[in-house]
């Protein structure tokens, strides 16, 4: 018996058949039934396999994240130290320049004190020469001159008083 219903009747086009043997709507259950009871172990033992598998890359992947953000604030953290410390460095090596040049110009007003000392000593040495040199020469100017001068100003009984003179002032030094 086959039971047919007409859907669209006019140009014998199409139609539904309700009879369970012609169709093969048996051997589809069974044949899909099969298929689903097979393929899932199948199917479902890869996938549960695929999905352990993303799971515990996706789990590495977090790891590697942590690890990844510790590390980065560990680096952060050394940066920052580090930047403190270029900072104190930078700070000292200022600091130092500053008393450097300090020194170095407290030594160079020192230096110029020693060398405008020196000069001044040099030149109240010199100013003592020339001034010995001076009276030397005047000392032996007026004596040449009252030298020549002398013989004809004394007579003999002066140049005994003077010769006397001198003697005594010789003894009593």
């Amino acid at each position: 018996m086959t039971m047919s219903l007409p859907l669209f009747a006019s140009e014998g086009g199409f139609g539904l058949n309700l009879n369970l043997f012609e169709t093969n709507l048996i051997n589809l259950v069974i044949v899909i039934g099969v298929l689903y009871w097979f393929l899932k172990g199948f199917l479902g033992g890869i996938l549960e396999r695929r999905r352990q598998a993303i799971l515990k890359d996706l789990e590495d992947s977090e790891g590697r994240l942590r690890q990844a953000t510790s590390d980065l604030a560990r680096a952060q953290e050394d940066l920052a130290a580090a930047q403190q410390k270029a900072e104190k460095i930078r700070a000292d090596g200022k600091a130092r320049a500053e008393a450097i040049r300090k020194d170095g110009e407290l030594r160079t007003i020192t230096a110029m004190a020693a060398v405008k000392q020196d000069a001044l000593a040099d030149l109240n040495a010199e100013g003592a020469r020339l001034t010995e040199q001076l009276r030397r020469e005047a000392a032996l100017a007026a004596i040449d001159k009252v030298m020549t001068e002398l013989p004809g100003r004394l007579d003999a009984e002066g140049q005994s008083l003077l010769i006397d003179a001198s003697i005594s002032n010789l003894e009593d030094a």
